[in-house]
């Protein structure tokens, strides 16, 4: 098996582990992160390295790293330790589910994680570092580029480009042909329509409370019953 150190003592991190240890032939031997950061000399029972120090415990030459960061910073952070880690010598390996569903033709760079459930259509390209949660669509000849993040159940149709940079959260959906570029931030629920501005935000409206009790509104809806 190969062996792998992750980036990160963090959510993002131990989903990694996890995933690593039941779903692929990688054995994930320690964590690593900056000195600074370090709380605990242990995670996920396996020991935590100051990244500082990494190649000279866990070498380059016999050991791979996945930076297993979410969407810090608009995905800089998890950017910046990927060239930081390539820059040491290691290399980054990605992770697919088996539980995605994927065709022959997929193209995926270095330092990629692909949730189960996932749906990755034909003639998709995933570049380099790019995180995709369970679930997401991944609509065919599409194109998400280096150092985006997209969530859960998010929803790219047809011929979408993603410039890097980008997070696009849960349920959003973003239509066919579309543009969204670069450090774009799509916010959950959000329907892009059209290509967005550059390090645009886009959100829906909140909620709407309506002015009546959920009891007097279930009454209305089972009236007659």
């Amino acid at each position: 098996m190969e062996k792998v150190v992750i980036f990160g003592t963090s959510a993002g991190a131990a989903l990694s582990h996890f995933c690593l240890t039941h779903d692929s032939p990688h054995e994930v031997v320690a964590f690593t992160v900056d000195r600074s950061y370090i709380k605990e000399e242990q995670f996920c029972g396996l020991p935590v390295i100051p990244f500082e120090e990494i190649e000279s415990i866990y070498p380059p030459h016999d050991h791979k790293m996945l930076v297993a960061l979410l969407a810090n910073r608009v995905n800089k952070t998890r950017a910046e330790k990927y060239h930081q880690a390539k820059a040491k010598g290691y290399e980054l390996i990605s992770y697919i589910s088996s539980k995605a569903i994927t065709w022959p033709d997929l193209v995926v760079g270095d330092n990629c994680f692909i949730g189960e459930g996932s749906i990755c259509r034909p003639f998709l390209k995933i570049c380099n570092d790019v995180m995709i949660m369970a679930g997401a669509f991944l609509g065919h000849d599409s194109v998400i580029k280096d150092h985006c993040f997209i969530a859960s159940r998010a929803t790219l149709l047809g011929a979408v480009t993603v410039e890097p940079y980008c997070c696009i959260g849960a349920n959003a959906t973003i239509l066919d042909g579309v543009t969204v570029a670069g450090a774009c931030v799509i916010g959950a629920g959000a329907v892009i329509q059209e290509n967005t501005r550059e390090k645009g935000v886009y959100k829906v409206g909140p909620p709407t409370l309506l002015p009546l009790p959920s009891d007097r509104l279930e009454n209305i809806l089972f009236r007659g019953r």
